[in-house]
């Protein structure tokens, strides 16, 4: 097993993508509470504003406020999208 496996128990997964596999071999059920979560930052808060705001604008609209309709969409067709960047720690 390589190094970067250690811990873990090992099966189809280290010689083909078999995520069932993996998860069945080595995940572990968490019994405890949410007490180590930590709560939204201002960040957080300000963003979930900005999204509520806008899913309010699209209901009244009746629909969607904005579309690229000129690209076909794939995974790789359109640029990153932000809400506010400055904002956004987690991207991707």
């Amino acid at each position: 097993m390589r190094s970067e496996w250690n811990g873990f128990v090992g099966g189809k997964w280290e010689s083909e993508v078999n995520v069932r596999d993996f998860i069945q071999k080595n995940y572990t059920p968490y019994d405890g509470d949410d007490s180590f979560l930590a709560g939204p930052t201002q960040n957080t808060k300000d963003l979930w504003a900005m999204v509520l705001d806008l899913q309010k604008k699209e209901r009244e609209n009746g629909g969607v406020l904005d579309m690229d309709t000129k690209v076909v969409s794939t995974i790789t067709s359109h640029g990153p999208g932000y809400l506010d960047k400055s904002k956004e720690t987690i991207v991707g």
